[in-house]
């Protein structure tokens, strides 16, 4: 018992672990998410200087995405729900798939709480995340156009769409931890070593990704462009 409910919590300690843990790691190395931060600011600062609805169009895309995955998430909630009105038919269901697993009802239900957790969480990042965005629309569409726009209205606009973009990715992550979730089922430690998997992919996409390389690689081209111009 003791190891079946560390192996159904595991997953989400490596989530919570690493939304604390990268911004440690961020002091060393700028993070994929830090570079296309940058991005958000230069997003900003050339809206100011242009009056076209493809600002919009770009918004609308942004929440279209995260509005498609806060459903998403509601609807594996219900899921989950629907699981618990299901005991007896999954505990026979597990019985055939669970590949070196073999677990009470008692262990089931707490795992589906812990996924229910996942989900529930998920969509609370999305949904910050969403209502957010909808506050960078506003903001980007009562920028003033004359010229009268200061830095510090530009940073705090781009601050607000990249905390926006933060709460959307910890809303994704904890769709990718729950992959681990479900491999508990077929066996405790298939989920622990998931777990690790996935932090090893977070990491990797973060810091050390091909599109991590290119994002960079063109932060670096537009500051010598600015300093050039400037």
């Amino acid at each position: 018992m003791p190891m079946t409910l560390f192996a159904t919590l595991f997953p989400l300690i490596c989530w919570f672990v690493y939304n604390y843990g990268v911004p440690l790691l961020e002091r060393r190395r700028p993070s994929l998410s830090v570079i296309m931060s940058m991005q958000r600011r230069r997003w900003v600062a050339n809206a100011v200087n242009r009056e076209s609805p493809l600002d919009a169009i770009l918004s609308g895309n942004l929440m279209g995405s995260v509005s498609f995955l806060a459903s998403t998430s509601v609807l594996l909630v219900l899921a989950i729900f629907t699981a618990f009105g299901n005991l007896n038919a999954l505990m026979e269901t597990l019985a055939t798939v669970g590949i070196w697993a073999s677990y009470t009802v008692a262990d089931v239900q707490i795992h589906l709480f812990a996924m229910l957790a996942v989900f529930v969480l998920s969509f609370f990042a999305f949904t910050l995340a969403l209502r957010q965005f909808n506050h960078f629309c506003i903001m980007i569409g009562a920028i003033d156009h004359s010229g009268h726009t200061t830095e510090a209205e530009i940073d705090a606009i781009a601050q607000l769409n990249a905390l926006a973009a933060r709460n959307f990715n910890n809303g994704i992550r904890g769709y990718y931890f729950s992959v681990a979730t479900v491999a508990w089922f077929a066996s405790e430690w298939l989920a622990i070593a998931a777990s690790l998997v996935t932090v090893g992919f977070l990491v990797h996409r973060e810091f050390f990704s091909s599109a991590h390389r290119v994002a960079a690689s063109v932060a670096v081209l537009a500051s010598r462009r600015e300093k050039e111009l400037g």
